[in-house]
């Protein structure tokens, strides 16, 4: 083989080699890049996600404080039911005290008058006719 042969041989073997290690540069940046663009996107997705997150968790945190809300005033509302009924019951217990109280005054005053009859027949029609 001649001289020129074997340098052009060696010259097409070098700008080989160049080509194929700037093809593989390029390939290398477009692997990189292509990569970046994932990456972007991924972060992109992760944001997105992250915020559909946090919506729902103040959704829920929303809904909680509502029920909660709801639960106190239903307790409320059950206290003042039994304040109402235990008031009922102490004005029930107090008007059977003065009924008690006011028969036993209108007994002694049937004792103590001397116009009035033992039986109490009349005072009954009376209290009778006022209601």
């Amino acid at each position: 083989m001649s001289t020129g042969t074997i340098i052009a041989i060696v010259a097409v073997a070098v700008v080989a080699t160049l080509v194929l290690a700037i093809a593989a540069r390029v390939a290398g940046r477009r692997r990189t890049m292509r990569r970046r663009e994932q990456a972007g996107e991924l972060r992109q997705q992760a944001r997105s996600r992250s915020i559909q997150a946090q919506s729902a968790r103040a959704s829920a945190d929303e809904q909680a404080a509502k029920a909660k809300r709801a639960q106190t005033e239903a307790e409320e509302r059950a206290a003042q039911a039994r304040q109402g009924r235990a008031s009922a019951e102490r004005r029930g217990v107090e008007s059977e005290q003065l009924t008690e109280a006011a028969r036993a005054h209108h007994d002694r005053a049937r004792q103590v008058d001397p116009d009035m009859s033992d039986n109490g027949q009349e005072e009954a029609l009376a209290v009778n006719e006022k209601r």
